[in-house]
């Protein structure tokens, strides 16, 4: 099977490759072709993986040996998938079985701005909330619909996992070529239901998860054990929600009053206000750190005559700091501590990790029809009824060989209609906007945005984005 990764000099390809590497089964992925249009991000890359295919030989190697010492021979160890890298998108494209979609559009200095742009405004820049999801929107979607066309012509048969940001938007906009052919990952859901889970006592296969709503605006609504719903226990028990990030962001106050347990980017809308404060007040914002902490990981990573391991070890390094700061001024200004560790990759700490299983086993579902269910962006068809069928939206869905398919979810309170609505409507403003060139739908996407309260600022917030990224200057 072949899988190409568009985006394959972002930084967590490595996190893709290692679960690929970890799959043995038959009818895994065997070539993987990364695509980027930076050449040195590639190298720089396909160096860690280089290291991961090594340091993934030398553990089965150990193991064999291990084997034959006890009991017997172990199963012969699998070759790594091999890897190759191209800066030519139909290239990349054709022959593909899966296209795993994670552009930036403008790269860090693109999202730096935005953040930048709109702190000045006083309204929050992050880039999938607010109006620097917004602006990385406007750039992005048409670049996602030149992909779709480009996966269109020259594999029909692909489907493509969107993880490029704002991902649901992104997945909606692709979908107007592929239809449910591409689906949309995140791994906040899956992250925020083994939390819970696990704050329960429960392992998290057990649990079936009941969360509904758009990528990065979502709630869990119940966690069912056994049949039963375990998440009023939860919500009493003051300890038990002290014991997860979720519970100390928010405070057991607001999540009994709201009954749910809301997707951690809520913290933007429901304390808006602090958020924006602590953002302004930090040292440089999320996009700017990411991008000095990144320039100095590529700059090692691509250096000369590297000795082996090294890229590995310089990725590993900047990915725990990466982690470690994540939604920091969130936390900070709710006073809700550390970051929770545990093992990202799983799922069960920080979590940046697990978006990676999640795409493996959406693969997994369709090429060998093994049958799943998982939190997924996919179009509405008629699970929410205040939305269109077209609308994509964030629901677990049972996924087989035919794709996947939401499952029905009970509608959503009065207080979560009226935000979901609300950046639905900015969403379709920017797909309007993109698809015919309008100032007065971009604006209205800014304007219409919950987190920003005018539409004077909408207007100045849209010029200084033109004048910012190049890409937009025609809608000043």
């Amino acid at each position: 099977m072949r899988l190409t990764i568009l985006g394959g000099g972002g930084f967590r390809v490595p996190l893709v490759y290692g679960a690929l590497l970890g799959d043995h089964a038959d009818g895994r992925v065997s070539h993987v072709t990364l695509y980027d249009a930076d050449p040195a991000r590639l190298t720089a890359v396909s160096r860690v993986l280089a290291d991961q295919a090594a340091a993934a030989a030398a553990a089965d190697a150990a193991a064999a040996r291990r084997a034959e010492a006890g009991t017997g021979a172990g199963p012969a160890p699998r070759p790594a998938p091999a890897v190759a890298t191209t800066t030519d998108l139909d290239e990349a494209l054709r022959g593909a079985d899966f296209v795993f979609s994670a552009i930036r559009v403008g790269g860090l200095d693109g999202r730096a701005a935005d953040e930048r742009i709109a702190l000045a405004e006083g309204v929050l820049g992050q880039e999938t909330v607010g109006a620097g999801g917004v602006a990385y929107g406007l750039r992005t979607v048409p670049v996602a619909r030149e992909i779709a066309r480009a996966v269109a012509r020259l594999a029909p048969d692909a489907w493509v996992i969107n993880f490029t940001n704002p991902a649901g938007l992104v997945t909606e906009a692709m979908a107007e070529v592929l239809g449910d052919r591409v689906i949309g990952i995140c791994d906040s859901p899956v992250g925020l239901g083994r939390r819970v889970a696990r704050a329960l006592g429960a392992r998290p296969q057990d649990a079936w998860i009941d969360y509904v709503g758009l990528n990065h605006l979502g709630w869990l609504r119940g966690l069912r054990i056994d049949g039963r719903d375990e998440l009023p226990r939860l919500l009493a028990d003051a300890a038990a929600l002290r014991s997860f990030e979720e519970g100390r962001l928010f405070g057991a106050d607001w999540l009994r009053s709201l009954g749910a347990i809301p997707n951690e980017y809520l913290h933007y809308y429901y304390f808006n206000r602090d958020a924006v404060r602590a953002y302004q007040a930090a040292e440089q914002t999320r996009g700017a750190f990411l991008r000095d902490q990144q320039r100095g990981f590529y700059a090692e990573a691509g250096r000369d005559a590297l000795p082996p391991g090294a890229a590995l070890a310089a990725w590993d390094r900047t990915r725990a700091e990466r982690e470690a700061t994540y939604m920091a001024e969130n936390r900070e200004a709710a006073g809700a501590g550390a970051r929770d560790g545990g093992d990202p990759a799983s799922g069960s700490g920080s979590g940046s990790g697990g978006y990676e299983e999640v795409a493996l086993a959406l693969m997994r579902a369709i090429a060998r029809d093994e049958r799943t269910t998982l939190v997924l962006n996919v179009r509405n068809r008629s699970t929410l009824s205040v939305l269109d069928a077209e609308a994509v939206i964030e629901v677990p869905c049972l996924v087989d060989a035919n794709g996947a398919h939401p499952v029905a979810v009970d509608p959503l309170p009065l207080h979560a209609v009226g935000l979901v609505t609300a950046v639905k409507a900015v969403e379709r403003a920017v797909l309007a906007a993109t698809a015919g060139g309008s100032r007065a739908e971009a604006v209205k996407a800014f304007a219409l945005h919950p987190l920003v309260d005018s539409v004077g600022v909408a207007r100045r917030l849209l010029d200084a984005y033109a004048d910012a990224h190049p890409g937009l200057g025609h809608l000043r």
